[in-house]
């Protein structure tokens, strides 16, 4: 079938990083009264230090594999919490903590008992339940008056749909974050060492992508003599997706995105039909098309047999075990890192691979905003979390922080803020200024692009001439780990976002009718079991139609028609 795409707007993603606990500090009555009669007379200052200690207790997802902290430091105690503590006299505690696989159960509960942390990062879903519950603060006021102007620039150049994301009746529920556009292209990232070894060139086809992996697994490509690698990593327990989709349409890490998109399969998003009716991507015959196709794969031994199960799909990664996995350009930041670290020789590449029928790379796309900061109803300083928000950017824009000593993701309710094209931006600057058709001083000036002083000024240190060659023997990351992580991602990870041509697809809609507030939870659970035992082969692909009939009966249908009406508002 095919199928033309239109775009909307709003939605939430997959990766949470972080969430809040109940109330901190505890003015006293008089000191409240003069923070709200100055909130609502005085002018704000975006990083203002308070006078007064003042504690945020928040909850926060932490690895229990996560090795990245230095000696001593942890997730309440490090280069981000001593800062935030320096530079505003913010205390952070913690409520809870929670690995990636416990968060949204957290999040969950929390709601549910109405007892919400003064502060959390949630994504759309938990939004608009908090809304409904009347649990969350307005923050109409707190973000006209305490955000900073880079945040409202950012937040403000999306046409409107990062505000739209989080205003309801009126009012303005939680911080949008903007993430770049980037973030929601999922690209093969290869072992290009291993295709060296055995003569192989990056699979453009689904066929040549079946011999590369088969290649991996069974001509030793690490040379110890012993048959334990991996072809395709995927998805781990938990919180792992297969793809994104429509709801978290960002930063699918070890799914199959690209697979699906090789045979014209989006599930998860909502097409157009082609006579400008919406469908769900799932229920469409391209998506059993490609499911067969991946269910044919894992047959073959050629996705990870632990895929579903795995505790941690980096860690095959990290350990030169896997040789291709998909996820979006900032793998840097994810396990190479590690991976460079543990095998020097490691040379991880990024191509917008495997092709379609039409030999074109058709990804799909995401919302600009995924993850919102929200606040609990009747906390006592609502505008903490954005004056945090605030620290965060100006920080990053002034390279304070070191990621070699602890990723942005300690940063406590951390969200992204991005221009949409930042990561394209910066990969060109790079090239221009080491090509010497421009030079730094060129591209001074602009603050929204935060880190693109920094980037430009680091690259020489890391990188060695020839620079058009990115292989990783090119590169000295132990000159600097923190510049070399942020580097290699935009240059290696960036490079299939500006050199290839991409025939973008979106998804009509990225936010919620009425009866998917109700509907949607178990339709979505329905779905990710039976396509998991599709793949796995424990359930026949003949389930799949099925499931169509069954998705469409349980309240598929009535989803589909609010969809088209909401398109026609």
């Amino acid at each position: 079938m095919k199928h033309t795409f239109k775009a909307a707007w709003i939605f939430s993603i997959s990766a949470v990083l972080v969430l809040s606990a109940c109330s901190g500090s505890e003015p006293t009555a008089e000191s409240t009264a003069k923070e709200t009669q100055t909130q609502n007379t005085e002018p704000a200052d975006p990083y203002g230090r308070y006078e007064e200690p003042m504690t945020i207790n928040i909850g926060m997802q932490v690895d229990p594999t996560d090795k990245d902290l230095p000696s001593g430091d942890t997730p309440l105690d490090n280069q981000y919490t001593r800062q935030i503590e320096e530079a505003l006299n913010i205390k952070v505690e913690h409520a809870f903590t929670a690995s990636a696989a416990n968060m949204r159960q957290k999040i969950s509960l929390a709601i549910a008992s109405n007892d919400l942390p003064d502060a959390l990062v949630v994504n759309a879903v938990e939004l608009r339940q908090m809304v409904a519950a009347g649990q969350l603060a307005d923050l109409t006021q707190v973000y006209e008056r305490y955000a900073s102007p880079e945040i409202k620039d950012i937040i403000e150049k999306t046409d409107g749909a990062a505000l739209k994301s989080v205003t309801f009746d009126g009012k303005m529920y939680a911080i949008p974050g903007v993430q770049a556009d980037a973030d929601g292209i999922h690209i093969m990232w290869i072992r290009q060492d291993w295709l060296d070894k055995l003569g192989l060139e990056p699979p453009r086809t689904m066929e040549e992508l079946e011999n590369v992996a088969r290649a991996f697994v069974e001509q030793d490509p690490d040379g110890n003599g012993i048959s334990d690698t991996i072809g395709i990593s995927g998805p781990q327990s938990g919180d792992g997706k297969m793809y994104a989709n429509f709801l978290e349409s960002k930063n699918n890490l070890f799914g199959f995105d690209a697979i699906f998109s090789a045979y014209g399969a989006y599930p998860g998003y909502w097409l157009d039909d082609g006579n400008g009716n919406p469908v769900y991507g799932s229920t469409l015959p391209e998506t059993k098309e490609a499911l067969s196709g991946l269910r044919d794969l894992y047959a073959k031994g050629l996705i990870d047999p632990e895929m579903a199960v795995r505790e941690a799909s980096d860690e095959p990664i990290i350990n030169g075990k896997s040789g291709m996995f998909f996820a979006p350009w900032w793998m840097g930041y994810g396990p190479l890192t590690n991976a460079v670290k543990n095998n020097p020789k490691a040379n991880w590449q990024a191509y917008a691979l495997p092709l379609d029928a039409d030999e074109a790379f058709r990804p799909h796309t995401a919302t600009p905003s995924t993850e919102f900061v929200v606040v609990r109803k009747d906390y006592e300083h609502p505008e903490i979390p954005m004056k945090m928000l605030n620290n965060l950017f100006k920080n990053e824009m002034e390279n304070t922080f070191d990621p070699s000593k602890g990723g942005p993701g300690f940063y406590p309710l951390r969200v992204v803020f991005a221009p949409s094209d930042e990561i394209e931006f910066t990969n060109k600057a790079i090239k221009e200024v080491l090509a010497g058709t421009k030079t730094k001083e060129d591209y001074a000036g602009d603050r929204s692009y935060k880190l693109l002083s920094s980037d430009l000024e680091n690259i020489t240190k890391i990188k060695q001439e020839p620079y058009d060659d990115w292989s990783i023997d090119t590169w000295t990351p132990d000159a600097d780990w923190g510049a070399w992580t942020r580097a290699y991602s935009i240059m290696v990870g960036g490079n299939p976002l500006v050199e290839t041509e991409m025939d973008r697809v979106n998804s009509m809609i990225y936010e919620q009718t009425p009866l998917m507030e109700s509907r949607w939870v178990n339709l979505k659970k329905m779905e990710d079991e039976m396509f998991l035992k599709i793949v796995m082969g424990v359930a026949p692909i003949e389930s799949f139609d099925q499931f169509v009939e069954d998705w469409k009966r349980q309240g598929g249908e009535q989803i589909t028609r609010e969809v088209a009406e909401a398109l026609q508002q």
